[in-house]
């Protein structure tokens, strides 16, 4: 018996393999621009005053956006459930990157503001 060639576990098409690939190039993405928003926001606090209004801003936004983006991951896990429950199985490649995307974007975006400032 063979699988099925639109199995969701396992990416047979060429489509499901490029998917993967976008997949694991995004998470490498995800790493570095997190490392680097890491470490700029790193020196930030070492070098700026906690009570100034720039790092009073900058702390209000990381936070605001971290509790933002585990919402929208939240509903796309809860949406993938539901799909399961109802007997539509999306592939993990496609529920992976769904579920990157919103600290993705977020983190891209910090790393190249946070580059600019100087």
């Amino acid at each position: 018996m063979s699988p099925h060639p639109y199995s969701p576990f396992m990416p047979y098409t060429p489509a499901a393999m490029l998917d993967v690939w976008k997949l694991s190039v995004m998470a490498f993405e995800l790493w570095s621009t997190s490392f680097s928003t890491i470490a700029m926001r790193n020196g930030l606090w070492q070098t700026q005053s906690p009570t100034s209004p720039r790092m009073l801003k900058e702390n209000q936004r990381m936070v605001t956006e971290k509790l933002e983006a585990s919402m929208e991951t939240g509903f796309e896990v809860q949406k993938a459930m539901l799909q399961m429950a109802f007997g539509q199985l999306t592939p993990w490649w496609v529920t992976g990157r769904r579920t990157m995307l919103p600290y993705h974007r977020r983190s891209s975006a910090n790393s190249r503001r946070l580059s600019r400032r100087r």
